[in-house]
């Protein structure tokens, strides 16, 4: 976590490393100009109490972050040399080392018609990398079929952890066992969210078998892979736009088998949508993983073959 505390000016970096050992790995910490730095940890959000040195539930008596504040975080996680990520700053994020995404807003830059960079940087969302590893290990049983894996969608709402059941999918397919040698898979990685590639290098582990897209448009990437990495295995985050669409359904036709994600809340919810009910007429995909919250509340997974059937 040296990394992740290291973009902090001192008086916060302190801070976030004791709200890591009194409350564990937190899921996102927010800094807006004038506006109490936030640390959420996905059940609660804590705030720092600078005058009594301590975390506090109040966000009343929060610390609000400064322009100062935000301008020390840019500087320390560009290393000083934010030109050199305006490519990532156009896309609204920048990984850093460790895998941790930072979300940038504010003031746009725009040329013909699209954004060039942004400028006067007032909000940061730090998203805390976390890979937990063996997630998948319930429901791989019923997507893996000799010598591959079932097309397989996951469905959840925002938050619920889609993409981190995706990675660890990827890892243990490409990894293998005994009894299922390891698969070749690519991935494209539109937001850097699966691999968290940092100057390149992948930050979470994606397996042996793995050749990532970083910072790819979707489509486009399937395509690439395709062509120049021979994958069996397509694993791909958040589909959801036309040119999605036609690129998974190109990558089918051509022998590889797609492991993808997409939001929704229901089963209901997901026949209508135009190009997945196509997909569920023409027997693309065979299984669904939906997350969703059982009537306890907690966060379970449901397993649907390809008639929409319920099988786990």
């Amino acid at each position: 976590m040296e990394a992740l505390w290291n973009i902090f000016p001192v008086h916060l970096k302190e801070f976030i490393k004791e709200s890591f050992r009194e409350n564990g790995r937190p899921e996102e910490i927010r800094l807006r100009i004038g506006q109490p730095v936030v640390l959420d940890t996905g059940s609660r959000e804590l705030y720092w109490d600078k005058q009594a040195g301590r975390l506090t539930g109040s966000m009343e008596r929060g610390y609000r972050a400064t322009e100062q504040d935000i301008k020390d975080v840019v500087l320390y996680m560009s290393n000083y040399s934010l030109y050199a990520f305006e490519e990532e700053l156009r896309a609204g994020f920048l990984t850093i080392q460790g895998g941790h995404r930072v979300g940038i807003a504010g003031k746009t830059v725009c040329e013909g018609g699209s954004v060039k960079t942004i400028r006067q940087i007032s909000f940061l969302n730090i998203r805390v990398a976390g890979e937990h590893k063996g997630c998948a290990d319930a429901v791989l049983p019923h997507i893996r079929r000799e010598n591959g894996i079932y097309n397989t969608l996951i469905l959840s709402p925002p938050g619920m952890g889609k993409t981190t059941l995706l990675r660890d999918c990827i890892r243990q397919l490409s990894t293998g066992s005994g009894s299922c040698p390891g698969l070749k898979v690519g991935v494209v990685d539109e937001r850097s969210e699966i691999a968290a590639c940092y100057l390149g290098h992948p930050q979470n582990d994606l397996g042996p078998r793995t050749d990532v897209m970083d910072c790819c448009p979707k489509s486009e990437g399937m395509l690439l892979l395709l062509r120049s990495m021979s994958p069996q295995i397509i694993g791909v985050d958040e589909l959801g736009g036309e040119t999605d669409y036609e690129a998974v359904e190109y990558a089918l036709h051509c022998g590889c088998h797609i492991l993808g994600t997409m939001h929704g809340e229901s089963m209901e919810e997901m026949e209508k949508k135009p190009h997945l009910k196509k997909w569920l007429e023409q027997g693309f995909f065979q299984r669904y993983l939906l997350i969703h919250r059982n009537e306890k509340g907690e966060r379970a997974t449901a397993v649907y073959g390809e008639g929409l059937e319920r099988i786990w």
